[in-house]
């Protein structure tokens, strides 16, 4: 049986054009593949790029033809796919993560705790998503659902092993919300681990950086600039984490 290996994918995403960031979502998922990834997640409304006046006209719900290629992916290569989207409701879109089994089977989670603002665009989230995937319980975050540590701890005693972001992260707020992160990890003794951009989106300049930490600290870090995937793996008890290139797929970091 297949080792559980989580990958977070740090990429650019064109604004509203959600074609063209399909193709770069696919690249990241084939690199993935290569690699024997059991799961990949993507940052924070990554399909469409963070744009929260268009999220109205960009919302999609989970049957969208347009997602036919991650459908077939996830079946394709026995991964599970964990993309960024505005989702579809009959009040404003939420902030939501797309979620594409092995089986074929496609489902959805939420962003529960909103940022200051986003609350004119989009309504928040109200259950937790915790997947089940081979052996670990991975929880589902978007971006501000991590700056709640109730968030997290709810997720870990519904015995979550592994507490998973899709975030937008500038450098103003790097080091006070990857301290958080780092400290779920530690209080909670799970893997903990974020998918950030990498290029400008909407009015923010994310600072890349992808991550995973351990409860004793940060395993691996994505530079500021590159299209990357952060695998974590779990190796004797103990998680190991490395940085690939997506360019490539060469690796930077083990």
């Amino acid at each position: 049986m297949q080792e559980f290996k989580i990958a977070v994918a740090q990429i650019p995403s064109a604004k509203g054009h959600i074609e063209q960031n399909i193709q770069t979502h696919i690249e990241a998922v084939e690199c993935a593949s290569a690699h024997a990834v059991s799961m990949i997640v993507f940052p924070e409304l990554s399909l469409t790029g963070y744009e929260p006046q268009l999220a109205d006209r960009l919302a999609i719900t989970v049957g969208d033809a347009r997602l036919q290629p991650f459908r077939d992916l996830a079946i394709q290569h026995r991964l599970c796919v964990v993309i960024g989207a505005p989702l579809k409701t009959d009040d404003r879109p939420e902030i939501g993560a797309i979620i594409f089994y092995p089986n074929g089977k496609t489902d959805s989670y939420a962003k529960m705790h909103l940022h200051p603002g986003e609350e004119f665009y989009f309504r928040p989230g109200n259950a937790l998503k915790l997947l089940d995937i081979q052996n670990q319980s991975v929880a589902l975050a978007i971006c501000a659902d991590t700056n709640s540590p109730l968030h997290a701890r709810a997720c870990a005693d519904k015995g979550a092993s592994v507490y998973v972001a899709g975030a937008l992260i500038g450098g103003d707020g790097y080091v006070a919300d990857t301290e958080k992160l780092s400290s779920y990890a530690r209080e909670h003794k799970m893997l903990v681990t974020m998918a950030n951009h990498n290029q400008p989106t909407g009015n923010w300049k994310p600072v890349g950086k992808s991550a995973a930490w351990d409860h004793g600290g940060c395993l691996a870090v994505a530079s500021e600039s590159a299209k990357a995937l952060v695998i974590s793996q779990q190796i004797d008890g103990h998680w190991r984490s490395e940085v690939v290139a997506l360019s490539s797929g060469a690796r930077l970091i083990s």
